[in-house]
């Protein structure tokens, strides 16, 4: 991997992990083209691309960072200082549950696949491109039967269990953590924004938690003269993400997905073509 490329994949991953169209498929279709997914070790490419995640997370905190004091400070001030019960606690401290609650179906899934993960098939294009076009389709009925009534403070305990599912679903290549986790907001009658601010303020702990995890595998796995590129990829990663973020906060307040379902459909059938004319390998 040269340093250009490293960079192309940072730009990739800080892009479209936020915007509801797939890091993990944009990423295994860059690294296709380039030949740098090993059939032999996929696991190495799964690496690296929970390592550069990181990047996103340090996106995630810089954005909110006021966000997780406040939640991290009114959780523990209500839960171990003054001890309130749930309906009592501030909207932050119920927040700060909320995460935690929503963050146990993909610790669980994770854990329980994780060599279906790290293994060829989650690497493999048909599923990718079914993957963009099935959940596009389903984003655009959650578009059409949604309420959008729903702030910040009306989101319940069984609201957060069901978005925390869709999160793990997104351990699919070709979902979206943003993707799933708004689809599945939008149904609950979340708002757009609102939905896409709690989708990602629930990856905080998900990211962190993989990212760690593989990069202290990935020691084993990543050769050194790779982490260079890692880091690169990593910085980039972090500055794309964090303009990512801002961009669909910003833009759900006054827009729909359609945009992101027509990309994800779009893209679907070009991978579908490629593959079909073997100009591509699965």
């Amino acid at each position: 991997m040269s340093i250009v490329e490293a960079v192309i994949l940072g730009l990739i991953q800080g892009l479209t992990e936020f915007i509801p169209i797939s890091s993990t498929g944009h990423l295994t279709l860059a690294g296709k083209f380039m030949n740098l997914i090993s059939e032999k070790n996929p696991e190495q490419w799964t690496s690296f691309i929970a390592i550069i995640q990181l990047g996103t997370l340090i996106s995630v905190v810089i954005y909110f960072w006021k966000d997780l004091i406040t939640i991290s400070v009114n959780y523990f001030k209500d839960n171990f200082v003054e001890r309130k019960s749930f309906k009592q606690q501030s909207l932050n401290s119920r927040l700060g549950w909320l995460i935690i609650v929503g963050t146990i179906p993909i610790v669980v899934i994770g854990i329980g696949f994780k060599d279906i993960i790290e293994g060829n098939l989650t690497k493999n294009l048909y599923v990718i491109s079914a993957s963009l076009i099935i959940l596009a389709v389903i984003l655009f009925v959650a578009e059409k039967v949604a309420k959008f009534n729903k702030d910040l403070e009306n989101i319940t305990v069984f609201d957060s269990i069901i978005i925390g599912i869709a999160q793990s679903i997104a351990l699919i290549p070709g979902s979206s953590r943003s993707g799933t986790t708004i689809t599945a907001s939008l149904f609950l009658g979340l708002k757009r924004d609102v939905a896409a601010r709690f989708s990602f303020l629930l990856s905080f702990p998900a990211i962190l938690a993989s990212g760690l995890l593989q990069l202290y595998e990935g020691l084993k796995t990543i050769s050194p003269d790779m982490m260079l590129n890692v880091v690169i990829s990593t910085v980039v990663s972090a500055i794309s993400g964090y303009w990512a973020i801002d961009f669909l906060i910003k833009f759900l307040k006054t827009n729909s997905t359609n945009l992101f379902i027509v990309y994800r459909i779009f893209l679907g059938a070009i991978i579908i073509i490629l593959l079909t004319n073997h100009i591509i390998q699965p």
